[in-house]
């Protein structure tokens, strides 16, 4: 997400809290945050993937492959 967009949803909203929106703008709104939190999200997953859990044996495992290790379980049920 760039810094533009950001500014862009702080401006709408500035705006809706101000005088109100138009359709158009309330729809480029929501595009802009669901943007947003698709980005928020993506990051979010690509920092939980990059941590390794030391189990009580002594063995490493890696916080992303746990979780695809259990969906995959949960699917296969």
């Amino acid at each position: 997400m760039t810094e533009e967009k950001i500014k862009r949803i702080n401006e709408l909203y500035r705006k809706s809290k101000a005088e109100g929106l138009t359709s158009a703008e309330k729809e480029e709104q929501a595009m802009l945050r669901s943007e947003y939190i698709a980005s928020i999200r993506g990051n979010l997953q690509a920092q939980l993937n990059n941590i390794d859990v030391v189990n009580e044996d002594g063995s490493i495992e890696n916080l992303g492959e746990m979780h695809a290790k259990k969906l995959a379980s949960k699917k296969n049920s």
